[in-house]
């Protein structure tokens, strides 16, 4: 399977969708601040218009980023083999350490490290990719190459 610079889990796929309806529900709202806000009068003495235009054009502008993220997704379901796919929950150790951790492959637009979910084009993500349970990878770093035994991959 290619991997393109837009291939998102169906979570992640369904969290942009989420985000750009969220994003429609307030629009009106801005339109009618900046409605409010120019009736204020002298428009260039006018912090809350100026605040509010910015605010609405923000708005836009996130819109059409999502919108072309969702346009040129594909969504990848992990199949059923035993390798390192997008979507998978993979268990590393860490061989210069000792240390074992635990991370979801997910698309560029979800990578979270606070939850653990790194993107299949990261250093780590990269170099997993297409492996399997028992293969020792060599993960390209910036800051020097390290390497990580695979030790369990969940669907």
């Amino acid at each position: 399977m290619q991997l393109t610079v837009n291939s998102m889990t169906p979570a992640g796929y369904h969290q942009i969708e989420a985000e750009i309806t969220r994003l429609e529900l307030d629009r009106p709202n801005r339109i009618k601040q900046l409605q409010e806000a120019r009736a204020l009068g002298d428009l260039s003495e006018n912090a809350e218009y100026s605040a509010a235009k910015r605010d609405l054009r923000h708005l836009e502008s996130r819109l059409r980023y999502l919108n072309k993220l969702i346009q040129y997704a594909e969504v990848v379901t992990p199949e059923t083999t035993d390798q390192v796919e997008v979507g998978k929950h993979v268990e590393v150790k860490f061989d210069d350490e000792d240390d074992t951790d635990s991370y979801q492959i997910v698309g560029k637009f979800e990578a979270d490290l606070n939850a653990n979910k790194i993107s299949f084009d990261s250093p780590l993500g990269q170099a997993m990719i297409n492996h399997h349970v028992g293969d020792t990878v060599t993960v390209s770093a910036p800051n020097g190459d390290y390497q990580v035994t695979i030790t369990r991959i969940n669907g």
